[in-house]
């Protein structure tokens, strides 16, 4: 079995997936179950699932409905159909679940692979906890303190995105990629490759130049946005094509005075990672 497919919480092996296109972690709920109800029998643990999702079903969660089914490799090396979920969706099961595991799985989850798991009932709470994990990695003051007003731009154009019909985690996706393509030049995918980086979260290792362009895409396209009430993907595809632009326009004006490319091989990755040198065309 591969091993980059497991992570292991406590004694309890964590089978998951890593989509390369939505670049998010998919983890088997079996597993997760089972870590949750100390239950180190698959098929006991499949069963609890079983009679769980059908109860979830009949009150109408959401939960179950986003979940996926991916071929996942089971004990006998053998690949079978096996509900998987993401973590915000994962969060919501857990919450289904009576045990005394759930809050230390869901601190494991931040760990394997999700910086950030959204505490929606304490923000300040979550923006404290982010402040204190960038200083503990050597960020300076001014780096977080762009990184945090960066933050605050992006929720108020997911915020707009989703209050004008778009819904689905793809759509978002989409967005921010056209977004990020318009005003760098490069997809996110291709931006993370340059910085070495794989599931680490990409604005956690821009540079101050690139979080002060991508937070001037965002603001530019929700101002955009809700100057002409862009509503769907098309509309607000156009919106993010024309807010990115204003920030690509910025961007080749400061790369002409400076002569340096505003994105960059830097990443706050461990010394032993090496950038990738790139060549400003």
């Amino acid at each position: 079995m591969n091993v980059k497919a497991l992570a292991v919480f406590e004694s309890y092996k964590i089978r998951r997936h890593y989509d390369e296109e939505n670049e998010r972690w998919y983890f088997s709920v079996v597993d997760i179950i089972a870590a949750l109800i100390q239950q180190p029998d698959y098929q006991a643990a499949r069963n609890y699932w079983k009679v769980l999702k059908n109860r979830l079903n009949k009150e109408g969660s959401e939960s179950v409905t986003k979940c996926n089914r991916l071929k996942l490799e089971a004990a006998d090396g053998k690949k079978y159909l096996t509900d998987v979920a993401d973590p915000e969706t994962l969060l919501r099961l857990i919450q289904s679940v009576p045990s005394p595991k759930a809050e230390p799985i869901k601190l494991w989850l931040a760990k394997v692979g999700y910086e950030r798991l959204q505490d929606m009932s304490d923000p300040a709470r979550s923006l404290d906890r982010a402040r204190e994990y960038w200083q503990q990695h050597g960020r300076s003051e001014k780096w977080i303190q762009q990184r945090m007003m960066g933050q605050e731009t992006r929720n108020k154009l997911t915020d707009y995105w989703k209050e004008h019909e778009i819904t689905k985690e793809d759509e978002y996706a989409i967005l921010t990629n056209i977004i990020h393509q318009e005003w760098s030049g490069v997809s996110v995918k291709k931006h993370k490759d340059i910085k070495g980086l794989k599931t680490q979260n990409l604005r956690d290792h821009m540079t101050e130049a690139e979080l002060i362009f991508t937070a001037l895409a965002e603001l530019s396209t929700r101002q955009i946005a809700e100057s002409v009430n862009a509503t769907g993907m098309p509309e607000n595809k156009e919106a993010g094509i024309k807010g990115g632009r204003i920030a690509k326009g910025a961007r080749l004006e400061l790369e002409t005075k400076t002569g340096k490319s505003v994105i960059t091989g830097e990443n706050y990755l461990p010394p032993a990672k090496k950038p990738k040198q790139i060549t400003k065309t």
